[in-house]
Order: structure tokens, then sequence, then C-alpha cells
């Protein structure tokens, strides 16, 4: 048996540095968040593959990492299709997972409930830059509250977070699918068609109007739909933000359930109010949101640097009463946790450290009062709150003091035998 060194792909193992780097940013989401009265919550790994395969994961529900049953259970002789191998899978989101545990547990939970939840989740993508197989999410979600403070107190906290992590310039894009989904009845399109028209309409960014109106067409949706779909955003070029808002409201009056401008508007004012945060809150038409769980508002976060989205969520309200039977209002804001680690990574970031860093090289044959000596110090300091490394002295010592400086040692000292 030949045995692999390599990680499996589309995972990859974690080095000291990034482990270091990837516990700072931990440590720094999870206190903003936490100031915001967010409470971290853990989920298991392994899920229900009849909550995994709930038609609300969208595309995600075809990368399920499943589990083969094991022991009893696994009768290899009564198997007729490939769904008797299996009844659990890895999770792709921490969503569905979060929905589970408060269906299970909203009897011991505040209302409105604000959780946080950071932890591995798996897909079988195709890898890419920025893109893992098995990846960290980091989400705050409020269950329980169906005002638009919900909104608002989850965007100024993921961009406070940002702001901590020394972020600054970045969108945040905002939407509603209630809007989408007015807009596509004002132009004509079938409701069975929405998702399909979406789908196209989210390449706006890449093809650009003329390219969608084209897939549109091709598609078989029909020009005049494609061309009265695509005239409201030519309209809203000229209109930025709330005017914009506004004028969609006026024009799928017939289409668009009362208040959804009107909250969209407000929610975008008072956080333009209330941030501390450097970034542009923009309203984007065109947002889409891949799943299909969304109900009400959307948002995307964008950074200059980073060709993708780093981040999003939005409101998912009927997500609970698929469990319990009865609905109750949901809202969540997802950080994309290995962009903004790979971002840090880019920008040749360091974890800052509160105490000094010392290492202490001891020679091989140092007397055992001297290595007491180093011992009794190092407790002293670590005590104090520096870092203190004691490790027996390399016959390449030049090498290994190099390592340690670029490890961010500021002070190495070397005790020698007697």
């Amino acid at each position: 048996m030949n045995l692999i060194k390599k990680p499996v792909t589309g995972m990859k193992d974690v080095l000291p540095e990034e482990a270091r780097l990837r516990n700072y940013v931990m440590d720094v989401i999870r206190k903003t968040y936490a100031a915001y009265g967010f409470q971290q919550i853990e989920t298991p790994a392994v899920e229900h593959l009849d909550n995994l395969n709930s038609k609300q994961g969208g595309e995600n529900e075809k990368l399920i990492f499943k589990i083969l049953k094991r022991g009893e259970k696994l009768k290899l002789d009564e198997v007729k299709e490939a769904a008797d191998l299996t009844e659990e899978g890895l999770r792709y989101d921490l969503t569905v997972p979060l929905v589970r545990f408060y269906s299970a547990h909203q009897a011991e939970l505040p209302a409105p409930f604000k959780a946080l939840q950071m932890g591995p989740v798996w897909r079988a993508d195709r890898p890419q830059k920025g893109r893992f197989r098995q990846f960290v999410q980091c989400d705050i979600d409020i269950l329980g509250d169906a005002t638009n403070l919900a909104e608002i107190e989850l965007i100024l906290a993921t961009t406070k977070a940002l702001h901590n992590l020394g972020f600054s310039g970045f969108e945040v894009r905002i939407g509603d699918r209630r809007l989408l989904k007015a807009m596509a009845a004002y132009a004509g399109f079938a409701e069975q068609d929405y998702d399909e028209v979406f789908i196209i309409l989210d390449k706006m960014d890449k093809i650009g109007q003329d390219g969608v109106q084209k897939e549109l067409t091709d598609a078989g949706f029909g020009e005049e739909a494609a061309k009265r779909y695509l005239s409201l955003y030519r309209e809203l070029e000229n209109r930025p933000g709330a005017e914009g808002i506004r004028y969609l409201a006026g024009t799928l009056a017939e289409h668009l359930e009362a208040g959804v401008a009107d909250n969209l508007i407000e929610i975008m004012d008072l956080v333009e109010k209330s941030r501390t945060a450097d970034f542009a809150l923009v309203f984007d038409p065109t947002l889409v949101r891949g799943m299909s769980y969304y109900t009400g508002t959307i948002f995307e976060i964008a950074m200059p640097e980073f060709g993708a989205s780093a981040g999003g969520g939005g409101r998912y309200d009927r997500m609970v009463g698929k469990f319990t039977g009865l609905d109750v209002p949901a809202c969540g804001f997802s950080i994309g946790f290995e962009r903004i680690l790979l971002l840090l990574t880019e920008r040749g970031f360091r974890v800052p450290t509160a105490g000094s860093r010392c290492a202490v090289l001891i020679e091989k044959g140092a007397s055992p009062d001297a290595v007491h000596a180093v011992m009794k110090e190092a407790e002293a300091r670590r005590e104090a709150g520096d870092q203190v490394l004691v490790v027996r002295m390399n016959k390449n010592k030049k090498f290994q003091k190099e390592q340690l400086a670029a490890e961010g040692y500021q002070e190495i000292r070397e005790v020698f035998r007697d």
C-alpha cells in the first residue's frame, strides 16, 4: 500500500503561521460579535440527509459529501438505488444546521435569539483560488425578529468585524428578493421561471445588459419580456439609492408588496447614520444571492481587491416553519472567512502580539542548573504576558535563528554548556 502525503484534493494542511492568523481572525470576529449580543453555538458536522436535501440549499445540494451507512444499517443485499446506501452527510453550510438547532431548542433560547456560529463545512465543488472543499464559515443570525432592526444590526456588526480586521473602502450591496420577483412579474415572466431568470440576471456584472438580454431570449423567454425587464435596469442607471427604490415602487406598484421599498430605504438610512466602519452601502437591483430560501432583504460584501463576493446573507422567514410547522422570522449574514484570510495573507498581514516574543536556545550539554534557571525565568515572563519559546540549539544555529526571527521572535538568547 502506497501512503499519500498530500491532503485530499480541495482540502489543505494548515501550517503554524496560518493557524495563528486563523485563530486571530476568529478571535477578532468572536469578540466583535459578542459586543453586539450574539451568542456562540455549535452544531454537528454531520447532518441528516433529509435536512440537507430539503430544497433549501440551491446548487449546494448537488455538492453534498454523503456518508455511507455503517454496521447493521448497511444491508448491501437490499440496496436498490444509491439513496439506500446513505442517510447522513457533511453539512454544506451552517444555516440548515442552525435552523434545525433552533427548532429543537427554541423553548430554551431567548427571543429574539442572536446566534454566532463558526465552523468547517464541506462541498464537493471544483477547487479554485479562495475556494476549497473544506472551509470555515462564520455566520451571525437573528431569529425571532420580524423588524428591520435585524438587518440593521447584522450589517453594522459584520462591517464592524471587517473594520476591526483592518478592512475599509469595501461595498455592502443590498437588495430585496421581493423587488426581484416584482420586476420579473412586471416584465411578464412566468413565476415558475423566476429562478432561471435570476440565474441569468446574476451574470449582469460579467456580461452586461446586452448579454443578459441575449441569454434570456436564447433561453426561450421571449424578446419582449427580456426588453421590458432590462428597461427597468436602464431606468435605474441614473437613479441611485433611495431614488431608484422609489422609482421601482411606483412602477411596480401592481406587483410589489406594500412597504417593501420603504423598509429597504429605512434600513439603508439607519445603517448610514449609525455606522462607524468605512464602507459604501449600495442599492443593487441585480443582486440575486443563490439560496432559494431567501424571502426578503438580501445583501453581499464586495471588496475592490477580490473579484468575488467576500460574504453575504439575507432574510429567510419560512425556513424554521419547514421543521416546526410555524414560521419564525430569521435573517443572517455570513463572512467569507477563507477569502478574508487570503486577502490578509496577500497584504502581508502579521498577527499582533500583546507581549514580547523571546526564544531561548539551550546548547546540548548545558547543566541542569542552567536549564532550571532558564525554565524559571521563562515561567515568570509567561506569567507577565510574554511568549517564551525554550528549545535545544541546532547544529546550524545561524539558520535556526533566522527562522525564529522570520516567525516574529524579537529576542533570541543562547545558553551554552559550561
